[in-house]
């Protein structure tokens, strides 16, 4: 079994109530952030999003997780029209331990991880050993909201 972060966003429609289902149907989750609150970085003016970093032990390959994030996305309807446009759910491989992949459809570690607040800050939650030396200059209005618990009673993985 592999170490695995996922990050995941929505700002769109039923916010919590897509990463709530995304988070639920991951069976190899041990662990999720708080949830956050973020500014959009790029892309068209949009609304705010709600993020959180998922923690996994998982037998699954990067490129296994990557089919595991669209599949994510596909079940709650996103559609791809804007690059870094609004979207109901926003799935990505953040980082496996001990895998590096450098392929047109995916990178891991991601290769924005390291610039975004609002997958640092709840990785650091997560895995201080990753936000470990990590320094951001502006937190780009990353808030955070509370528990996992707090957010998502349903889905029964609501671990902080």
């Amino acid at each position: 079994m592999t170490r695995a972060f996922l990050g995941l966003g929505s700002n769109m429609g039923d916010r919590m109530g897509y990463l709530e289902d995304a988070v639920a149907a991951m069976d190899d989750c041990v662990a999720v952030s708080g949830v956050y609150e973020t500014d959009p970085v790029g892309g068209p003016d949009q609304g705010q999003y709600l993020n959180v970093v998922v923690e996994l032990d998982t037998s699954r390959s990067a490129r296994g997780l990557l089919e595991l994030c669209q599949a994510l996305e596909a079940s709650a309807g996103r559609v791809r029209e804007v690059r870094w446009g609004p979207r109901t759910l926003d799935v990505d491989v953040l980082w496996v331990d001990g895998e590096t992949v450098d392929k047109p459809d995916l990178v891991v570690p991601h290769p924005r991880m390291f610039e975004r607040a609002f997958v640092m800050v709840p990785i650091g939650e997560l895995a201080p050993d990753l936000f470990e030396g990590w320094s951001d200059p502006d937190t780009g209005g990353c808030h955070r909201l509370g528990d996992w618990d707090e957010f998502a009673p349903r889905t029964g993985k609501g671990i902080s």
